[in-house]
């Protein structure tokens, strides 16, 4: 096996994890978006102690949390697992933070109409707030994005076979120049893998600002 194929073989798992804790972190968020942005000076407290709190501890701190701060005789955790619903709980606090300050930056004038009107709260939130919102913070939830698929590589250190995982495992195995080869080639797949989501950020942003301008 040579190093471009040790690597490649931890690319699903790289996608895999990325995707999953996106998805977590996209429909988690919303809540705790709204928790930020309520009414109530309490739910805003404690789902802002709950932001700071991720957000403060670095995410392979909560990964050896969880990986090995829960021991059940019945529950051994699976390292893949462990990581989805690690970089997931973290995605929820950072993306929850954007979607508050998309909802945030909604013209006040534009919801205040909607209940001159008599038009319900429900229908206000995903008729006009949560459309405007998302438009708004599309450039930042592609950026964490990026970010995120490249925090995945912090899931090797509780041996999850993703890339750098492999990296290690073949540098170990050919202690020599060639030991080198899958550290570069995992940087090469990082960098294609996330062009295509820098370039769809660039473009959301650029017509954003037109959008704003207009």
């Amino acid at each position: 096996m040579n190093a471009f194929t040790a690597v490649l073989e931890g690319l699903p798992m790289t996608i895999g994890l990325t995707l999953s804790a996106f998805a977590i972190g996209i429909v988690g968020a919303v809540p705790l978006a709204l928790a930020l942005t309520s009414p109530s000076a309490a739910l805003r407290l404690i789902s802002r102690l709950f932001v700071d709190l991720i957000r403060g501890v670095p995410i392979i701190v909560w990964l050896f949390l969880l990986k090995f701060g829960i021991h059940a005789d019945t529950f051994r955790a699976n390292p893949a697992v462990t990581a989805i619903v690690g970089l997931g709980i973290v995605s929820v606090a950072y993306l929850a933070e954007i979607y508050r300050g998309g909802l945030q930056a909604v013209p006040r004038g534009q919801l205040e109409a909607s209940h001159a009107l008599g038009i319900p709260k429900s229908s206000t939130f995903f008729g006009v707030a949560a459309p405007q919102a998302f438009r708004i913070v599309s450039p930042s939830i592609a950026t964490y994005f990026v970010g995120l698929l490249k925090d995945t590589s912090i899931a090797s250190t509780i041996i999850v076979a993703e890339m750098v995982f492999q990296a290690q495992s073949f540098a170990r195995q050919h202690p020599t120049v060639e030991g080198i080869l899958p550290y570069v080639f995992v940087g090469i797949l990082y960098i294609v893998l996330s062009l295509p989501v820098a370039y769809l950020s660039r473009t959301l942003d650029t017509r954003m600002r037109k959008a704003v301008l207009a």
